[in-house]
């Protein structure tokens, strides 16, 4: 099997709230001729996500964009992820690369097993898997693990750990985002974070305002055609090192990493959510208008109070017909300044936590907002 009659993809995946979304909008507009099919995952009922890669392309006939707001894109219960992909694969001649952005609670290996099936084995190789980072979370210590917590908060963390331990171990490629306000010794601590939990990471590059050069994203050619019916393994394309953060020049503002031998068994490996039903996704909703300043210090509160470590979505003003984008890493909150339309005539949020309670993040929301959620 030739690799270039087979149909690229990428898989883009990375923690809650680690800027997945706005690197995919960059690198649409930069794709340069790319013919671009993009299947965008999100863990929840309402589609932020795909409503912000859609705004981005504005109507480029190029781009065709296919949402998958249920569940998890991929996992056992996914009946749409392969007929999707063989509907792309039957207009072929009109797709140059699959981009998949997988929700922030799963791993990038249930796409990766599937893509070795018979039934898209045929059609499709992976071309790299690209683990998104928020460095300066990563920095602040909140990915490691807390033994002297209370058990709730200690099972927020080993459980935010462990996911994203795991999404760097089946990457390629790391992208440590999020930088813009970092010094060189800041970045080269995250590399070191990076490598002591996935030692085996091909290449890291630097998202300079969320941006990133598309030759380093798109068709790195990491990956040679394989299938086999009983051992999914990756194998990767032979390549030379090349240096680290540490002695790298910084030439365009990017760095690269030793590439390392780097196979991913996976046959043997439960994906994540499967081993872990303690991760809540639901929606808020409020008919009444938002104030934006009042909302933000709401969310701020009920991240300290609950276990909430996203939320997003989308708030009505006093003027019906305008509403602006919410956007929350636990108590980092963006409002955006910038008006939208859509066509929902309430506000709409979604929260996700680690066994986080519904009835207490509406009631306090409500409480401090001054308006009914539910």
């Amino acid at each position: 099997m030739e690799y270039q009659h087979l149909i690229p993809v990428t898989i883009v995946t990375g923690f809650l709230g680690s800027g997945k979304t706005t690197l995919l909008s960059s690198l649409i507009k930069s794709r340069q001729t790319r013919r671009l099919a993009l299947l965008i995952n999100e863990f929840g009922e309402v589609s932020i996500d795909g409503a912000l890669i859609n705004d981005s392309v504005g109507g480029d006939q190029h781009v065709r964009i296919h949402d998958f707001p249920y569940g998890l894109i991929a996992y056992g219960d996914d009946e749409h992820f392969i007929p999707t992909l063989q509907a792309i694969a039957g207009r072929r001649a009109n797709v140059d690369h699959v981009l998949i952005e997988t929700s922030g609670l799963a791993l990038p290996t249930a796409v990766m097993e599937l893509l070795q099936t018979p039934e898209l084995a045929g059609d499709f190789i992976l071309d790299a898997t690209l683990a998104v980072v928020d460095t300066p979370l990563l920095l602040s210590d909140q990915f490691d693990r807390d033994l002297s917590a209370d058990s709730l908060h200690a099972a927020v963390a080993d459980s935010v750990a462990t996911l994203f331990e795991q999404q760097l171990e089946y990457a390629d490629v790391v992208v440590l985002n999020k930088i813009d306000s970092l010094d060189e010794d800041a970045l080269l601590l995250a590399e070191q974070r990076v490598r002591e939990r996935a030692p085996n990471v091909r290449f890291l590059e630097l998202a300079y305002n969320a941006q990133l050069d598309i030759r380093l994203a798109l068709g790195l050619r990491l990956h040679q055609p394989t299938f086999t019916t009983h051992n999914h393994r990756f194998t990767p394309l032979p390549g030379s090192g090349t240096p680290t953060l540490d002695s790298h020049a910084r030439l365009n503002g990017h760095a690269h990493s030793g590439l390392a031998g780097h196979s991913h068994g996976l046959t043997t490996h439960k994906h994540f959510h499967d081993q872990d039903p303690g991760w809540l996704s639901f929606v808020l909703r409020s008919h009444e208008p938002q104030q934006p300043e009042t909302l933000k210090q709401a969310l701020i509160e009920v991240a300290k109070a609950e276990p909430l470590l996203r939320s997003k979505g989308f708030i009505r003003l006093v003027d019906p017909n305008q509403s602006v984008l919410v956007q929350a890493v636990r108590t980092r909150v963006a409002i955006s300044t910038d008006t939208i339309k859509q066509s929902s005539k309430e506000s709409e949020l979604v929260f996700i936590g680690y066994h986080l309670n519904r009835n207490k993040v509406a009631a306090l929301l409500s409480q401090l907002t001054g308006t009914v959620w539910k």
